[in-house]
């Protein structure tokens, strides 16, 4: 996840301009011979100027990993490619995917690790990044 960090903050602030991804998800992530992350499709992405960092749009990414803002009002900005970015690291570390069938009616990913972070980690953490082989 460190290589897509990388490549999300050259993304946002290695430019004159600023290019948010809007659709950023597991599968938009390729690796290539080295195994470094590499991240693809930018079919719906948006170009801004750095006074200008929120635009509205009509196409959606994929929801589950899409922010709030962008899916209700079609507000695109950084923060909802560190929205999505959030949502696959909470992935990552839990081994559900935001469209689990866990996750109905008001239960989220998001809030499921919210509601049972600090006190619950076991509760949400995949205990297979605890187990050791020798």
């Amino acid at each position: 996840m460190i290589d897509v960090t990388s490549a999300m903050e050259y993304l946002h602030e290695g430019h004159s301009f600023v290019v948010v991804h809007c659709d950023l998800k597991p599968s938009n992530i390729l690796l290539d011979g080295d195994m470094v992350e590499r991240v693809s499709d930018f079919g719906i992405s948006k170009l801004m100027t750095v006074d200008k960092l929120i635009t509205q749009t009509k196409t959606l990414g994929m929801i589950g990993y899409m922010a709030p803002e962008y899916g209700s009002e079609g507000l695109v900005s950084t923060l909802g490619d560190v929205y999505s970015y959030g949502i696959m690291l909470m992935e990552t570390f839990t081994r559900k995917k935001p469209m689990d069938n866990l996750f109905v009616e008001e239960l989220s990913l998001k809030r499921w690790v919210f509601e049972s972070f600090p006190n619950r980690v076991m509760d949400f953490v995949d205990v297979n990044l605890f187990s050791r082989q020798d």
